[in-house]
């Protein structure tokens, strides 16, 4: 198990560097990342993800400062495209990209 958690936490680390290198956003090895990257599309989870994103943002919010304590830190990376034309899948990225400015830009 030691050499599992060992291999895990390197490529941990390597996506770290890369995603810091092309994105210049820094984030801790100790937090739990919540990974989807897939094409943008209204049936494959995206929206429910989000908005499960919000959800713990609101909750975290609401908690006292003693309870956040016991928040793991969490980094979700949404990756993917959607076709040209397709104005659902816009929506859904632009829902992503204001969600990160919000919950990015909470101090």
């Amino acid at each position: 198990m030691k050499q599992w958690a060992q291999i895990k936490l390197n490529n941990k680390l390597r996506l770290i560097q890369y995603l810091k290198k092309v994105t210049g956003v820094e984030l801790s090895s100790e937090s739990l990342f919540d990974i989807h990257i897939k094409r943008i599309h209204e049936y494959k989870r995206q929206l429910m993800n989000i908005l499960y994103v919000i959800h713990r943002y609101l909750s975290i919010k609401a908690m006292g400062p003693a309870d956040r304590k016991n928040v793991v830190p969490r980094s979700v990376i949404f990756g993917g495209k959607s076709a040209p034309g397709y104005f659902t899948a816009k929506n859904i990225i632009k829902l992503i990209n204001s969600v990160a400015d919000v919950v990015n830009n909470d101090f």
